[in-house]
């Protein structure tokens, strides 16, 4: 909200946000959009949206005059289509869930929307009904960062629903921010899968010329219905040019840029695939292929959300650990710094967090160490520091990555017992863990 003075100034002009206004004052005369006041900033500066784009904002004086030149414009809708039915092709389900892929922007306030229903933006991609046989059902309209374990539950089972029905494969819409989240969590929530899930999503929402949203859409789909690939993965762009999308596996994905069409990254490993701008699937490593005896899938959707991620650094205050013991915290993941370091004995013994991780393991609570290095894997046996934090009863999580290792601790804990847990969190299970990392990094 704008401040009382300047609403009440808009109300008598009879303006509202979205309008063509003029505001005149002892600094000029400017036209432009009435933005909605931003959550931040100024209450008592008017945002107008100028014709050549720009937003500026003008001190309001009680001299300032304000004028309605024209009504709020309709924003621009995708119009809607129908899903032709083509049996002919295989059948691939798209479970809508939100982002910006199911997103466009409002160019009168500058704000991004939700789009209501998932079919409006398929009508730019007619390209789809060439490639599968398109069912869409819209999940939820979540944007990813308000995503919990509650999410993750309901699309593994609209996941499973769909391919015990018949689907061929899955593609899921996704906001990018926690997509390698939720790609781990389904990686271990569906139990027999035998077809590909693919979740993709984009940087740029679907209305503005420079969107990855269609390229990704159409790859995922071509995954989904004409690979042999029985595994989650993510589909996004290879590079910032439309040339490739990889297919990187669920568990080995992770957003590494906040902005760029190419964010995604597979880290300890090789994508499983990628597709190319005609359409063409090439194969680049090995993966887990569908088998001929399809069998049906299970949800297994027990979670512990009681699953902390602590990062180790500098001068960091170790008791955060007993915070999440006395909270009732099930378990911890650590990210310690390049092989799994902590400190242990540091000048200022009260830095130390040996004692503290003893403490937490003694009391039942399952403590994992990753690296904040990604690349690469822990180890406890370089050095002697390594080996002191290893005996506290700390679980080293190979090369796992963070968010990974948290994911599937709180699975494990909501499937099993502590004990079988603890075992578990060392045993591969869906390819979150590689025997040896044989990738050049900076690939």
């Amino acid at each position: 909200m704008y401040s009382e003075r300047i609403e009440e100034n808009l109300k008598k002009a009879g303006v509202n946000a979205g309008d063509q206004i003029r505001l005149t004052s002892d600094k000029g005369t400017f036209e432009g959009v009435l933005i909605p006041k931003p959550e931040f900033g100024d209450r008592n500066v008017i945002i107008l949206k100028l014709k050549n784009g720009y937003n500026i904002g003008v001190t309001f004086d009680g001299k300032m005059r304000i004028e309605k030149l024209a009504s709020r414009k309709e924003t621009f809708a995708f119009p809607k289509t129908t899903i032709k039915e083509n049996k002919k092709l295989p059948e691939v389900t798209i479970l809508a869930t939100g982002g910006t892929i199911g997103s466009k922007v409002d160019y009168e306030t500058g704000g991004v929307y939700m789009l209501t229903k998932p079919e409006e933006l398929l009508y730019l991609i007619p390209e789809l009904s060439n490639i599968a046989d398109i069912k869409i059902k819209n999940l939820m309209s979540v944007a990813s960062e308000d995503l919990t374990y509650k999410e993750w539950q309901t699309i593994a089972k609209a996941v499973a629903d769909a391919l015990n029905a018949g689907s061929k494969g899955v593609v899921i819409t996704h906001g990018t921010d926690t997509m390698h989240f939720t790609s781990a969590a389904l990686s271990f929530m569906l139990e027999g899968l035998d077809a590909p899930v693919v979740l993709t999503g984009s940087q740029r929402s679907s209305d503005r010329g420079s969107s990855d949203a269609f390229m990704n859409l159409t790859s995922a789909a071509r995954i989904a219905s004409q690979s042999d690939i029985a595994e989650v993965g993510i589909c996004m762009h290879t590079s910032t040019s439309d040339d490739f999308c990889s297919f990187i596996r669920g568990t080995k994905a992770r957003k590494m840029h906040t902005s760029r069409r190419d964010a995604f990254r597979p880290i300890n490993n090789r994508p499983i695939a990628k597709v190319s701008s005609s359409g063409v699937i090439e194969y680049i490593s090995d993966y887990k292929k569908m088998d001929s005896a399809k069998s049906k899938v299970k949800v297994i959707a027990g979670f512990e959300p009681k699953v902390a991620l602590v990062k180790f650094y500098p001068n960091s205050d170790p008791t955060i650990i007993d915070f999440y013991v006395e909270k009732g915290y099930k378990g911890i993941i650590i990210e310690g710094t390049g092989l799994g370091h902590v400190a242990v004995s540091p000048a200022e013994t009260s830095y130390s967090w040996i004692a503290h991780i003893k403490k937490a393991v003694g009391s039942g609570v399952i403590v994992g160490i990753t690296s904040q290095c990604l690349n690469g894997r822990v180890n406890t046996n370089v050095y002697r520091n390594l080996r002191l934090i290893s005996e506290t009863g700390a679980i080293y999580c190979e090369d796992m990555l963070p968010e990974v290792a948290l994911v599937k601790l709180g699975f494990l804990l909501g499937n099993h017992k502590k004990e079988k847990a603890a075992e578990l969190l060392t045993t591969n299970i869906a390819g979150e863990i590689t025997k040896r990392t044989e990738v050049d990094w900076y690939q």
